[in-house]
């Protein structure tokens, strides 16, 4: 018997497709969507499911002092999308909840496209609450996220149901759309009666799960009598036949894993931290990587297009880099940088130069990422900067709503802008989104990573200034661990330190000691450097090795 075709369904509760679609807050939604731009450059045929916030994450404004203020998002949905008839239904505390469909489709280098499915309960028919369900990502407290990840993993099946699509994987993105695999079992369980062994084993085989947070807070758990009281006993009491380690919460990572046959992590040391977070299951590694034409700036572009005509298809070309002229790569740098020196000008007084080394920090704004580690000691910061010249440093990122301690970090940078001058310039850039990451990490001259370890499930800015030349300075964590080819593509922070304090000291000391005296006295082999960063980590660090992982060890076998 001959084997359906492949169609990979693809559930995330965020996907970045653009910085004009709120549809994404940061990391996961972003590697959503260079996930499926491989798809489309590379032919798999897959299809998404998300969801369509109307308010998005939010817009961030920042005061003078830096205090953060959360904005619901301008948008309408009809200037960027296609509405689609079909309609679908979920039961959320006893009411029919009638979910609409939006579309839009991301378009290949090679001619492909994949389809992005948008679900909205904002619908006539529905009540003014239940309107509201889909309204912002991440938002509200426990009793919304589940009504959403309800949305997304049943409703989501549902629609591509009612499409006539019949997915041979479903892959699931993170916990949120763990109820997509329960509603799988349930289905199989009607046409198996007590089969439960039967059926779980059918359901493992369709379905893929992704998890992105070495983190145990980080997964979703719901008390049960919530969960009860939200979707309903039948399913509650079929989540309580498995095998699953039970609490009076129901975990909704524990769930997809158990009913999933390949279980992921997001690089080599994040799969060993979620082996130990989910004892009795195999966690595969397959690390990040990004969608190269995104986020590589156009003067780099240009410069790869001239050199290796086949990378946009087949980003592992970019191995050839070692071929390109530094001059060339140094040049197409230098317009990124003034890129990004006039975007930081715009936003104020902050008379950045094309001329001074520029150190780049931008990630969501949260206690483990160490936001703050770079100003530690800012009379150390100041000598350093005093011997090699002026350093400029630019942030920018979003803390959660409800981070508090996230909030107070990008207060604390605010602070120290004037207290590092005349010789160190700081600025945090507003409004962090695709575009502005983009100008960032194509710009500066060193990428700067200093999170807590082993805390960093992977990682994936520095693989985007790769992408453009610039070196990483990064403690050895996540992709890092993998992506540090001593005396090419960066420096290492080596992790093991008894304290920030001690961190913050062998950062200054590499900067002082072996980064500015390379950048500033020896710009040629600074040249080979940024070269090397791209033909060494750009050409694998990118969504087409990635997704051609997930097609051979993920959606074409058989377990």
């Amino acid at each position: 018997m001959t084997a359906p075709p492949l169609l990979v369904a693809y559930f995330s509760m965020e996907i970045a497709l653009s910085s004009e679609l709120p549809t994404y807050a940061g990391g996961l939604g972003v590697l959503a969507g260079d996930h499926l731009r491989a798809a489309a450059d590379t032919g798999v045929a897959m299809v998404a499911v998300t969801l369509l916030y109307r308010k998005g994450y939010f817009r961030q404004v920042l005061d003078a002092q830096g205090h953060q203020q959360e904005r619901d998002v301008q948008w309408l949905p009809e200037h960027h999308l296609e509405r689609v008839s079909t309609q679908v239904a979920v039961t959320i505390e006893g009411r029919e909840v009638k979910v609409g469909t939006w579309r839009t489709w991301i378009h290949g280098a090679g001619g492909g496209r994949v389809p992005v499915y948008m679900l909205d309960t904002d619908v006539d028919g529905n009540g003014e609450e239940d309107r509201r369900i889909t309204d912002h990502l991440y938002g509200g407290e426990e009793r919304y996220r589940l009504q959403q990840e309800a949305v997304l993993g049943l409703g989501g099946r549902r629609l591509l149901a009612a499409l006539e699509l019949t997915p041979t994987r479903y892959h699931l993105n993170e916990g949120h759309s763990s109820l997509l695999a329960l509603e799988l079992l349930a289905l199989e369980l009607s046409a198996r009666t007590d089969d439960l062994e039967g059926a779980v084993a059918a359901v493992r085989e369709r379905c893929v799960f992704t998890t992105h947070t070495p983190i145990p807070a980080g997964h979703d758990r719901f008390p049960k009598a919530l969960a009860t009281a939200v979707l309903g006993p039948e399913l509650v009491e079929l989540y309580a036949r498995l095998p699953t380690p039970h609490s009076a919460e129901i975990n909704m990572s524990a769930l997809g894993i158990e009913l999933s046959g390949f279980v992921n992590a997001v690089s080599n040391r994040h799969a060993e931290v979620s082996t130990g977070m989910f004892p009795g299951r195999t966690i595969h590694a397959i690390t990040n990587g990004v969608h190269s034409p995104t986020w590589t700036a156009p003067a780099m572009r240009a410069v790869f297009d001239r050199w290796i005509p086949e990378w946009r298809r087949q980003a592992h070309a970019l191995r050839q880099a070692q071929k390109i002229p530094t001059d060339a790569i140094v040049a197409a740098h230098r317009e990124a940088k003034r890129a990004l020196v006039d975007e930081i000008n715009r936003h104020g007084d902050h008379h950045f130069g094309e001329e001074r080394f520029t150190i780049g920090f931008a990630r969501r704004a949260t206690a483990y990422k160490r936001m703050l580690l770079v100003l530690r000691d800012v009379r150390r910061l100041r000598e350093i900067a005093s011997r090699w010249g002026a350093l400029q440093i630019v942030f920018a990122g979003k803390a959660h709503p409800r981070d508090l301690e996230g909030k107070r970090m990008i207060e604390a940078v605010f602070r120290q802008q004037e207290v590092v001058l005349p010789s160190v310039r700081i600025a945090f850039l507003p409004g962090y989104d695709m575009r502005l990451g983009g100008l960032i990490t194509a710009g500066v001259d060193l990428w700067l990573n200093t999170p807590m370890a082993p805390l960093e499930a992977s990682g994936t800015s520095g693989m985007k200034a790769a992408h453009n030349g610039v070196p990483n300075l990064s403690v050895r964590d996540g992709w890092w661990c993998e992506g540090y080819v001593e005396g090419q593509t960066g420096w290492v922070l080596a992790p093991g330190h008894p304290s920030d304090d001690a961190d913050a000291a062998q950062l200054y000391r590499v900067l002082d000691e072996e980064i500015l005296p390379l950048y500033l006295g020896a710009p040629e082999r600074w040249a080979e450097r940024m070269r090397a960063s791209i033909a060494l980590a750009a050409s694998y660090f990118n969504a087409h090795r990635m997704l051609g992982e997930y097609l051979e060890r993920a959606y074409a076998p058989r377990w």
